[in-house]
């Protein structure tokens, strides 16, 4: 697959690094709980999502941690080797309640590096605002360390409302620092940041949203409809969200992807990744767990939905707010 010619791009807050305007979500990458791995997927697909997501211009990886219990960063420290310094990674501190020192964010990060057998990543990422007996303040006074040391390129956090964003910020601020995003869910069908005062804040502060599941955890795809009855894989099987009264609500917004898509040659995944570029300083991050869907993924750029169609889709997802 050929590189997108013209790639759109945004800079993470006001001076981290700059990268595609879509980022790779690899939550799905060695979860075995929520996302069946192993069983609907494996290594190898995982490996040529990657290939296909450089491929196409798509560098940014957003990884955890937590995810698969550290097999994430594993499998993307593995694929990395074959494909050296083309991959930007993202990853993420959980602040468990026994990490009650500036040394445990230490560790934590030295452990994250050695999975991804890097020297540094491009963001890192507080994965909660939670706060037990290391408070926010030591936890920012230590990741701004790590920035002026160079293992973190940018300092993120995950899941933040409003009021904590602008308290790591200002935390951040004192050591001349910026906050350069806040990872939340955002998409057409879970806009709640544009009420919560998230987005409004962000924008104040120059801090990118960084939206993950920005497909609704395949929703917005079209593929599940109550036609079908096809069922998602792993846990997603037993959420509310797949019910056939859902499904059948959601028929309008998927007639809407479609029709929209059917005009600009896209498929309405693409159209719902589109309508979250268009929204401004927001970088999505939908998962691939195939060459498939991150080819299918990167397709998202490189075009632009029409005034009439963001605000008809707008119009049909207000009540997502």
């Amino acid at each position: 697959m050929s590189p997108i010619t013209d790639l759109q791009t945004l800079t993470l807050g006001p001076d981290g690094p700059t990268v595609p305007a879509l980022g790779v979500g690899t939550w799905a990458w060695g979860d075995s709980l929520f996302w069946d791995y192993g069983k609907a997927y494996s290594d190898s697909d995982l490996h040529a999502a990657f290939e296909a997501c450089l491929d196409a211009g798509l560098t940014l990886f957003d990884t955890a941690e937590i995810y698969g219990f550290g097999e994430s960063e594993r499998l993307l420290g593995r694929f990395m080797q074959q494909r050296p310094q083309q991959a930007l990674i993202a990853t993420k501190y959980f602040p468990l309640p026994w990490r009650f020192s500036q040394q445990s964010v230490v560790d934590a990060l030295a452990a994250s590096l050695d999975r991804l057998q890097a020297a540094s990543v491009a963001l890192y990422q507080v994965h909660q605002p939670l706060s037990f007996l290391l408070s926010q303040k030591d936890l920012m006074q230590a990741l701004a360390a790590e920035v002026k040391r160079g293992r973190i390129g940018a300092i993120g956090v995950s899941n933040y409302p409003a009021s904590q964003m602008r308290e790591a910020h200002g935390y951040l601020a004192e050591h001349g620092i910026p906050l350069a995003v806040n990872q939340v869910p955002y998409s057409l069908l879970n806009r709640k940041i544009e009420t919560s005062g998230v987005m409004a804040t962000a924008r104040e502060l120059d801090v990118t949203i960084l939206a993950y599941s920005p497909l609704a955890q395949g929703l917005l795809t079209g593929k599940y409809t109550p036609e079908t009855d096809l069922k998602p894989a792993g846990a997603r099987r037993i959420s509310p969200s797949f019910s056939q009264d859902n499904l059948t609500k959601l028929k309008p917004v998927i007639q809407a992807l479609k029709e929209i898509g059917e005009k600009h040659e896209r498929t309405p995944a693409q159209v719902a990744l589109n309508w979250l570029v268009a929204q401004g300083n927001v970088l999505p991050i939908p998962g691939a767990k195939n060459a498939r869907q991150a080819a299918q993924n990167a397709g998202a750029l490189g075009w632009q939905l029409a005034v009439d169609e963001l605000d008809r889709l707008g119009q049909l997802t207000q009540g997502y707010r």
